[in-house]
């Protein structure tokens, strides 16, 4: 198919496979951005919503980077975890709103991602005053962890740690994260959807580890039996 462009256009859109290109805009475009239009790294957990629907299965990524950051810092962390994996996951039952839970260790970190309903505060109040206590030997662990030991004592301080670690979740709608720049304020400038890959960029360089939108959330309408009936598959 004939295209239309120009040499500029053709020019401008092969840009991003040009090695040169690149490197100078990691090594200079990018950081003059960020110089020129300072960044707030945003806030983690689900975006604040009115619908009741937007409330169920929320997605909590806690990041919490470990003190010791050697296989032995590694090995203590999953110590921790399986030393007391039957109390936290009792806490987590009583907890009574969540769907789903793990710890796994990224890199040099010790990460909890949680799957819940209803508001992040209450989640987390209600999980560290059933089983602060035992969730200290975690924090412990952790870089600034000593600023909320004991937990269970230090709850809303505790709330506030653990939403500073939680990844920022990047809108499912690209072009919500400009109202995020620029704080959603009423009477705002329209969106100027031309600054979009650069307010992208600037995001991610801001927020290294992020949650790609509010992630899939259902509840199966069939049976996994009924499935494998309906394509004729047996067990």
């Amino acid at each position: 198919m004939p295209s239309n462009e120009g040499w500029l256009d053709r020019f401008v859109d092969g840009l991003p496979s040009n090695p040169l290109f690149m490197f100078l805009a990691r090594r200079v475009l990018v950081p003059y951005w960020a110089w020129r239009t300072p960044v707030t790294p945003q806030p983690g957990g689900p975006r604040v919503s009115i619908q009741p629907g937007d409330n169920v299965q929320c997605m909590m990524n806690l990041i919490m980077p470990l003190k010791d950051k050697s296989p032995i810092g590694r090995a203590n962390a999953a110590m921790a975890i399986s030393q007391y994996k039957d109390e936290i996951y009792a806490g987590l039952d009583n907890v009574g709103t969540v769907h789903f839970a793990r710890f796994v260790i990224v890199d040099d970190n010790i990460c909890m991602f949680s799957v819940y309903d209803g508001d992040f505060t209450n989640y987390i109040r209600d999980f560290i005053t059933t089983i602060g206590s035992v969730f200290n030997a975690v924090v412990e662990l952790v870089e600034e962890g000593e600023a909320v030991i004991p937990c269970e004592q230090n709850v809303e301080a505790f709330i506030e740690w653990v939403h500073a670690r939680d990844m920022y979740q990047v809108p499912d709608l690209a072009t919500d994260i400009l109202k995020d720049q620029k704080g959603d304020k009423a009477g705002s400038s329209p969106d100027d959807l031309r600054k979009l890959p650069r307010e992208v960029v600037l995001q991610l360089r801001a927020n290294p580890n992020v949650s790609l939108g509010g992630g899939y959330r259902a509840y199966p309408g069939y049976s996994a039996a009924q499935v494998r009936q309906k394509f004729g598959v047996g067990w």
